[in-house]
C-alpha cells in the first residue's frame, strides 16, 4: 500500500507561462517534502500545460496535472478538482503566479500537528513586483497582529465580529487546512465572484481549532491580470458584482443554517447576510453612476433573468431604487 503524502498542494492554472515554472520550483526546494502537486489547468491556451508536463520527472511521481472539460473562468472549479484529487493529510491552495519560501511547508505542517489544528491561519505574507526584485512583509488584515501561535475564540459570535471588522484575510493561501476537515463540513469554493469570502468564512463557522499564527512563508506576485482588474464597461461591472449578490447569498444562507450556532441564533445570520450584502452592494454602486437608473435596472434584469424566479423584476427594481438615492445623496453634498 502507498503512503499518503503529508500535504497537497492545490494549483488552479490559467495561462501563466510566464511564472508556474517559477512557481513550481519554489515546492522543488522545500525543506519539508512529504508533499504531492496537483494542478488543475482551466483550458489554458497558452503553453502552461507543457511546462508542467516538463516538472513531472522532476517531482518524481509527486505532481499530477488535470484538466477541466471547458474554461470555467474563475479558480474555484479547479480548485475542488484538484481537492477531490488530493490525498494528503493536510491541504494547502497556492496561485500559480506565486511562490512559497523555502521553509513554507515545513513551518505550516509543523504547527498544524503540534497544535493539532484544523486551520492555520498565517497573517502576515510577501508582496512582490513582477520580476521579484522587489519583496517586502505585508498584511491584509485589520486589526492587532499576533506575535505567537494564539488560537481563535470558541466563541462564534466573536469570531463574527471580527469578520465584519476585516480581520480575516480571505485569500486561500493564507490557510492550511486539514483535509477530513473539509470534507467533513462539506466547504468548497462557490462558483460565484468573491467566492474566497464564503469560503473563508465556511472556515471560520466551523473550525473548533483555529490557530493564528505570525509566520510570514507565502510571497504573492502582484500581477496585472486578476479577473477583478480587467477593465469592463460600467454595465459589465455591474452584472460582475452582482454575482455574489444574486448567487452568493443563497449559498452564504445555505452553509450557515445547517449550523448550529446559526440555528440557535439567527439574528446572526441576519447580521451576517446583511454584511454580505453592503459589501457586495457597494462595489456595484461605484460603476452605476454612470449609468440611468433604467439602464442600470434594465442591464441587471437581462444578465440575470433566468436567476431571479418569479419575482424577477424585484432585485433589479430595488438596485435601481439604490442607484437613484445615491445619485441624490451626491447632489445634496455637491
Amino acid at each position: 500500500m502507498t503512503n499518503l503524502p503529508a500535504v497537497s498542494v492545490i494549483i488552479p492554472l490559467y495561462n501563466a507561462q510566464n511564472f508556474i515554472a517559477e512557481c513550481l520550483d519554489s515546492l522543488l526546494i522545500q525543506t519539508f517534502q512529504d508533499f504531492e502537486v496537483i494542478v488543475v489547468d482551466d483550458c489554458s491556451v497558452d503553453n502552461s500545460a507543457k511546462i508542467v508536463e516538463s516538472y513531472l520527472e522532476k517531482f518524481g511521481g509527486r505532481l499530477k496535472l488535470s484538466r477541466t472539460k471547458k474554461n470555467s473562468g474563475r479558480p474555484a472549479l479547479p480548485r475542488n478538482k484538484g481537492l477531490n484529487l488530493s490525498r494528503g493529510e493536510y491541504v494547502f491552495f497556492m496561485d500559480n503566479d506565486d511562490l512559497l519560501m523555502p521553509t513554507a511547508l515545513e513551518e505550516m505542517y509543523t504547527l498544524a500537528k503540534n497544535y493539532d489544528a484544523e486551520v492555520v491561519y498565517c497573517e502576515k505574507h510577501y508582496v512582490s513586483d513582477i520580476s521579484l526584485k522587489n519583496i517586502r512583509l505585508a498584511t491584509s488584515q485589520q486589526g492587532n497582529l499576533i506575535e505567537k501561535p494564539t488560537f481563535e475564540s470558541d466563541f462564534l459570535s466573536e469570531r463574527l465580529d471580527k469578520i465584519m471588522k476585516y480581520m480575516f484575510v480571505v485569500m486561500p493561501w493564507t490557510k492550511f487546512i486539514r483535509r477530513d476537515f473539509l470534507i467533513e463540513h462539506e466547504i468548497i469554493f462557490p462558483d460565484i465572484i468573491r467566492d474566497d469570502d464564503i469560503w473563508t468564512w465556511s472556515l471560520v463557522f466551523y473550525a473548533k481549532k483555529f490557530l493564528r499564527v505570525p509566520n510570514a512563508v507565502y510571497i504573492w506576485r502582484n500581477v496585472e491580470n486578476s479577473i477583478t482588474r480587467v477593465e469592463k464597461t460600467p454595465a459589465q461591472e455591474i452584472n460582475f458584482w452582482l454575482n455574489p449578490v444574486i448567487c452568493g447569498v443563497k449559498i452564504l444562507d445555505k452553509i450557515m443554517s445547517r449550523h448550529e450556532f446559526f440555528q440557535k441564533n439567527p439574528d446572526s445570520q441576519y447580521l451576517m447576510l446583511g454584511y454580505f450584502m453592503e459589501v457586495s452592494f457597494t462595489l456595484l454602486l461605484e460603476p452605476s453612476r454612470e449609468l440611468t437608473p433604467f439602464e442600470f435596472y434594465d442591464a441587471i434584469r437581462e444578465k440575470f433573468s433566468d436567476e431571479l424566479g418569479e419575482q424577477g423584476a424585484l432585485i433589479p427594481l430595488m438596485c435601481s431604487f439604490i442607484n437613484a438615492q445615491q445619485r441624490l445623496a451626491d447632489s445634496r453634498s455637491n
